[in-house]
Formats: C-alpha cells, sequence, structure tokens
C-alpha cells in the first residue's frame, strides 16, 4: 500500500472555522495528501463567515454555538446524511481530531466496519477547566477522553512533551509525533519593518515583547499582565505587542495599558508584525506544539515561555529562549529582563533560535502521518486492533 491507495474520513471539531494552528495544520495535512494523491473527505461544523477556506471536500455535521463564545460550534450527533456520506465514501482509515461527541460515533462507526482509527491531539482540553475555576472537573474530563483514546488504534501528538503525557496519562500505548513544520518562505528576520514600528510608536530603542495568538483566558493572559507589571514596577525599557483577538481582549487591554494591540494578523502581515517584535512571551500551559513559538524563532525571535507540554520541546533552554516553571511571574519577569537590557544576548538567542527553526520542514512532518494511517491498516489486515486497556495500564 503506498499513499496514492489511502481514503482518509477526517473528523474535526473546528477545522476553519477559526484561524489557529490545529487547524492549520489539519488543512496543510489534506492539502499535502491531495497533492500526493490520497482521497480525503472532511467532516466538521461550519459556519457561514469561516476563518478561512477549506481544503479539500468538506461536510458539515450537526452542530450548536457555544455560549458565550460563538465562534465555535459543538458537534452534536452522527447524523444520518452524514452516515451515507462516509458510507459512500468508503474510507480505509478514520482519523478524529478532537473528542466531541460526533467523533465518538464516527470511532464506533469505523470499529464496527473494522475500519482502523487514528486520533491526533492538538489541545490539552481537561486544563482549561483551570482557567474558569472548574479545576475539579479535571480529572473527570482525563477519564472521559481517556474512555476514546484507549479505543483508537493509535493517537499522534504534536510533541514528545505532550507524547509523554498522554503515556502517563494511559491514554493509549500507540503513541507517535506528528509534528508541526513553518512556511521559512513567510515567516523570516527579513520581514522586519522599523517604520512600521515606528507608525506604532515604538522606538528602535525600545525591546517589544509580543503576545502572538487569541485572546482567550487560557493562553495565560493573567500570567502575562502579571509579569508586565513586574518590568513596569523595576523601571525596566520596553513595548508590548499583542497579535491577535479573542473574547478576553477587552479585560487584556484593561490589564496592560499602554499596549500595542494590532489585532488578528495573517500571512506576510503576520509576519512583518513577528519580526518587528523583539522577544516572544509565551506563558500558556495549554498548548500541545506552540506554532507561534516555532513562528517566532523562525522570525529571529528569543522566546520565553512555560516549561510546559509543545514549548518544552521547540525551546532550547538557554541556547534559543528560557523555559520558566508556569506561574512563576518573578521568574518571567527575570527572563524577559535578561532580554530587555541585554541587547547582544537577545541577538544571540534570536539566531540560535532561527537556526533551530530550519529543521521544521512541513512535507516530511506530513509523509509521517500518512506512514502512519498506512501502518494501521496493514497492523489491521494481519487481525492487530488497538491495544487493549491491561496492556495500557
Amino acid at each position: 500500500m503506498d499513499i496514492g491507495d489511502l481514503r482518509i474520513a477526517l473528523f474535526s471539531g473546528n477545522y476553519n472555522m477559526t484561524v489557529d494552528g490545529a487547524n492549520k495544520a489539519l488543512n496543510r495535512l489534506v492539502e499535502y495528501l491531495l497533492r500526493k494523491g490520497a482521497q480525503v473527505r472532511v467532516y466538521s461544523p461550519t459556519i457561514d463567515n469561516p476563518g478561512f477556506e477549506p481544503t479539500g471536500d468538506l461536510v458539515s455535521v450537526p452542530s450548536m454555538v457555544i455560549p458565550n463564545r460563538p465562534e465555535y460550534r459543538i458537534p452534536l450527533h452522527f447524523s444520518r446524511r452524514v452516515r451515507r456520506d462516509i458510507e459512500d465514501f468508503n474510507p480505509n482509515i478514520l482519523h478524529i481530531s478532537s473528542p466531541d461527541r460526533v467523533s465518538r460515533q464516527a470511532a464506533a462507526w469505523a470499529r464496527n466496519r473494522n475500519i482502523p482509527v487514528l486520533a491526533s491531539v492538538h489541545t490539552r482540553f481537561e486544563t482549561y477547566f483551570r482557567y474558569y475555576n472548574l479545576s475539579f472537573v479535571e480529572p473527570l474530563m482525563v477519564a472521559w477522553i481517556r474512555k476514546l483514546y484507549r479505543k483508537c488504534d493509535g493517537l499522534i501528538a504534536p510533541s514528545e512533551s505532550f507524547a509523554q503525557v498522554l503515556r502517563d496519562q494511559r491514554m493509549n500505548y500507540d503513541v507517535g509525533i506528528w509534528t508541526r513544520g513553518v512556511e521559512h518562505d513567510v515567516f523570516s528576520p527579513e520581514r522586519r519593518d522599523t517604520s512600521w514600528r515606528q507608525d506604532l510608536k515604538i522606538a528602535d530603542t525600545s525591546p517589544a515583547i509580543a503576545f502572538l495568538g487569541r485572546l482567550v483566558m487560557e493562553k495565560g493572559l493573567d500570567v502575562f499582565a502579571d509579569s508586565i507589571d513586574q518590568l513596569k514596577r523595576r523601571n525596566i525599557a520596553h513595548d508590548v505587542l499583542v497579535i491577535g483577538e479573542g473574547p478576553a481582549g477587552d479585560w487584556f487591554r484593561s490589564r496592560i495599558p499602554g499596549a500595542k494591540f494590532v489585532g488578528f494578523q495573517a500571512g506576510k502581515d503576520l509576519a512583518k508584525a513577528i519580526a518587528s517584535s523583539d522577544i516572544l512571551f509565551n506563558p500558556s500551559v495549554t498548548e500541545t506544539f506552540g506554532n507561534v513559538t516555532l513562528e517566532a524563532m523562525a522570525c529571529g525571535l528569543p522566546v520565553v515561555a512555560a516549561r510546559a507540554t509543545g514549548s518544552a520541546s521547540i525551546v532550547k533552554d538557554g541556547v534559543t529562549g528560557f523555559l520558566v516553571e508556569p506561574g512563576s511571574i518573578t521568574e518571567f519577569a527575570d527572563k524577559l529582563q535578561s532580554y530587555c537590557t541585554d541587547e547582544s544576548l537577545r541577538e544571540l538567542h534570536g539566531k540560535a533560535a532561527l537556526a533551530e527553526s530550519k529543521k521544521y520542514e512541513w512535507d516530511a512532518i506530513n509523509q509521517v502521518v500518512a506512514d502512519t494511517y498506512i501502518r494501521l491498516i496493514n497492523q489491521r489486515k494481519s487481525g492487530a486492533g488497538p491495544a487493549t486497556a491491561a496492556a495500557i495500564r
């Protein structure tokens, strides 16, 4: 079997409704598979005005709006219409990218037909509850997700650090790595634009600390703001540049007055905004890879990030940036201060970050997923199925 023999049914909870790292990775994967001759059918909730045009054939699944988060929808059920469509498509592997109800029903449908199921894990959903005073729900969420993942033939995670978390949580016996790439022709230090900085009233001598991502509390906005407060109290010269938008935008603006908010950016405009900064500060612990971290490194920026899944696999502490224990406000401020006050260190780590980013090329990375599909299909043909729960313990 080769890649041209693949017929992949991909279920996503959010394939193109919003622009985020997971969605971009899935669309890029589908583009690669189609280019190599595979057949792909995507099933996901849809909206009238998505964040971007989907890659490949997209079938809308029944869904409802998430209260207070209208940019997202919850998949509701594996309808007869969707069932007929997938039966007509006749996949030889099912790929699920979210542990939602429809993906669970689709996985059950596949198991009943001896079709292997691969789950890609993009987000640490269980950690989100920490940001909404619901930490007690986290163990229940882990158990709920585990029930699905143990029935899959395999999992793929964006980083080795996150793969180890999944192993420690006993999610599955077969956990591989599907890392992420970066468009080096787009994200480059050459995108730096001093006039753009000047228009924002950021002086050449003032180091710009960038936040990049959706403005939601689970991205660590509180830790970011508290760390910036410490820099201000220490009278450390700096500017703050916020790239992104989201429902917590008004709260974030009130917490870091004087910051430059440039809203959502994409493509070359995003690359310009990143490259025109000097430091990326990523305090999030919910990332499974950290696309924003890699994009910043490709633009020649050193990174200060939480020592958590995702960034811990990309950032080399003391070489391409600094890793800090999650929530350690004083240490975050210390590392930011080091870069703000030592231009030579900032440049040294930025050059090392750029060199490290060159290792991440999309086609080679996506071929790993195609190889995993083929391996799981061949395993099923040989009579092997998912590892039992006993084997995972």
